[in-house]
């Protein structure tokens, strides 16, 4: 990436400081921060949980999160008896303005073909072991459709307020490859 960027500095197509702020954006402003405050919303709050699981595109814009990559979005809940994970069979559909610059793994051949076939074991690398009773739904996210996981909220977090919840979420978690962090 950095030879690119060299290669394209000095032919004069960009410029290094507002590539360095674009960068910046995504991973500090548009990043998972974002959907880590939609989730603790969704954990705090029963009727924008509702709002969330019945049209996610509106819950999220409704906290200031929209834009491209985000224009229609679906939020698939993980419980007791189900857990959910996201991929793009195709190439790389990922909701941005959630979850910021996708992961590299997230867009690698590897894992867009193992998820599929082997959703388990993507979890165990990730070091996520589910009890075998736990059904788990890979969801297969499009130019048209991007999915967030709404994941479980962790136990005996009743009393944190909505931000430290926030920072009890993290990206994997809202891809369905990672759990919230216990506090």
């Amino acid at each position: 990436m950095r030879a690119l960027e060299t290669v394209l500095t000095q032919k004069g197509y960009v410029d290094p400081a507002a590539l360095d702020v674009l960068i910046e954006t995504y991973q500090t402003k548009i990043g998972p921060r974002n959907g880590a405050r939609v989730v603790a919303r969704a954990w705090c709050d029963a009727e924008f949980r509702r709002r969330l699981l019945d049209d996610a595109t509106a819950a999220i814009a409704s906290l200031g999160f929209q834009g491209r990559q985000g224009e229609h979005m679906v939020a698939v809940e993980n419980t007791a008896e189900l857990h959910n994970m996201v991929v793009c069979t195709l190439c790389s559909c990922y909701p941005w303005p959630v979850l910021g610059l996708p992961p590299t793994w997230y867009k690698s051949a590897p894992y867009r073909a193992r998820v599929v076939k082997d959703p388990r074991g993507v979890l165990k690398d990730f070091g996520v072991t589910l009890p075998e009773a736990v059904r788990i739904r890979v969801w297969d996210s499009t130019a048209e459709v991007r999915y967030l996981v709404l994941p479980q909220r962790p136990a005996a977090t009743e009393h944190l307020t909505e931000t430290e919840l926030a920072d009890l979420v993290t990206r994997d978690s809202m891809i369905g490859t990672g759990l919230a962090r216990a506090p």
